[in-house]
């Protein structure tokens, strides 16, 4: 459903450091690095419109204000990765570490932090362990 994504921090150097992390941890490459912004993820193409990109972009005021950001891990150990990656470089932990969220589904694991500046984030695995 989403194309792509922009999220805004008030420090964009210590937001490109959590990003980084929490990035790498998910397997999604960093595309781009400005003063302004920078870009994870893959843009659509007319040959391929699979993908989902996320700017993060250097904003004078952020209101985090409970709005979240949910990204697709492709393995439970990968949600363990984000989580740890993003209370590693400055962020928070926001419902109690990774763990199966049965409210959602049976499979559902994820986590949910936030970053420097309040922004929620979540890394999910919709598959359940045998195929994660």
């Amino acid at each position: 459903m989403i194309d792509h994504v922009s999220i805004t921090v008030s420090d964009l150097k210590k937001a490109g450091e959590f990003y980084d992390a929490i990035m790498t941890a998910l397997g999604y490459p960093c595309v781009y690095k400005t003063e302004q912004g920078i870009g994870y993820g893959l843009r659509n193409s007319p040959e391929d419109d699979s993908h989902t990109y996320i700017s993060v972009f250097a904003s004078p005021k952020v209101i985090a204000d409970r709005r979240h950001w949910a990204f697709r891990a492709t393995s439970r150990i990968a949600v363990d990765r984000f989580y740890v990656a993003a209370v590693a470089t400055g962020g928070k932990d926001d419902a109690h570490g990774p763990a199966l969220r049965p409210e959602y589904h049976s499979s559902y694991y994820a986590a949910f932090v936030t970053d420097p500046d309040g922004n929620r984030l979540e890394a999910v695995c919709h598959l359940p362990p045998e195929k994660s």
